[in-house]
């Protein structure tokens, strides 16, 4: 039976070399060691190859650098809500498949980040910005949540956050300059003291790589995002947590890390594909 595919939309790689990697880390490579444009390129230089060091893991593969690259995916019924999840991630490299080569070719393989992965151009992703850095636009959103949210509201304002769930996401405030959120969160947090049991959570979240993709991709089913990062689109996917909880939690330790492979597309052209069987499988195999 054929594959069905999803677009997820497509990527730029102006250095001619795409990385698929976790988004938790891909800005802390150069806090190791070589920063990450130069430990993809000599991956690239020998066809694309796994990198890994520490916590920090990703695929680096050659790709053309003057056309956008589709990214597409198949699903699978999530093992937490029955939802769709991507059970395989495809990237067009836009390169042929070389002739008379046999495939699939083994990189290596990834694990599922909780705070999702991210596909985009190895130069590009080097200006990645996360929770530590300051956001380029000087903004941020301010959320609250809890027991009494009511009665903050009722105090403060406030509108109601877009979620993955769509409605009845938590109240608060989208593009505040981040001084103002900041100052906003300390003053509920002042007020909330006389609140039993100080029942209302606050979150500043500043306008960082790391925290826009997961914006971007709100309204996605797949929870994919498209955000421009060192000048290149990059699709950042957020992974949902109940599903990574059932089927991801353990990561690489406990054997769940899924191949990363490249493959002829069957017109002649060369892909990456990340595939991540249906649940069950690959313990079943771990334990034959």
């Amino acid at each position: 039976m054929p594959e069905t595919f999803v677009d997820l939309g497509f990527v730029t790689a102006p250095s001619g070399v795409v990385v698929l990697g976790m988004a938790t880390w891909i800005d802390y490579w150069r806090e190791l060691g070589d920063p990450l444009p130069v430990r993809a390129a000599a991956a690239a230089k020998t066809g694309g190859g796994h990198l890994r060091d520490e916590e920090c893991e990703a695929v680096a593969v050659p790709a053309a650098a003057d056309r956008p690259l589709a990214v597409r995916a198949t699903t699978e019924p999530s093992a937490f809500d029955e939802e769709p999840t991507i059970a395989t991630l495809e990237i067009a490299l836009g390169l042929p498949w070389p002739e008379g080569a046999e495939g699939p070719v083994l990189l290596g393989d990834l694990p599922v980040d909780r705070s999702g992965m991210v596909v985009g151009d190895a130069v590009g992703l080097d200006a990645w910005t996360s929770l530590d850095d300051e956001p380029a636009d000087g903004l941020a959103d301010l959320s609250y949540w809890g027991r009494y949210q009511q009665e903050v509201h009722e105090r403060f304002g406030g509108e109601r956050m877009p979620s993955y769930e769509g409605d009845g996401g938590p109240y608060g405030w989208l593009d505040l300059p981040v001084a103002e959120a900041v100052a906003l969160e300390a003053e509920i947090s002042a007020w909330r003291g006389g609140l039993p049991g100080r029942g209302v959570a606050t979150m500043v979240e500043k306008h960082v790589d790391y925290f826009t993709f997961r914006r971007a991709g709100l309204h996605h089913p797949l929870h994919v995002g498209a955000i421009e990062v060192g000048g290149c689109q990059v699709l950042g996917i957020d992974w949902c947590q109940g599903d990574h909880a059932v089927r991801h939690h353990g990561g690489r330790d406990w054997g769940q890390a899924f191949p990363v492979t490249l493959e002829a597309d069957g017109a002649g052209g060369t892909v990456l594909r990340w595939t991540i069987p249906p649940y069950g499988e690959d313990e079943d195999e771990g334990d034959a």
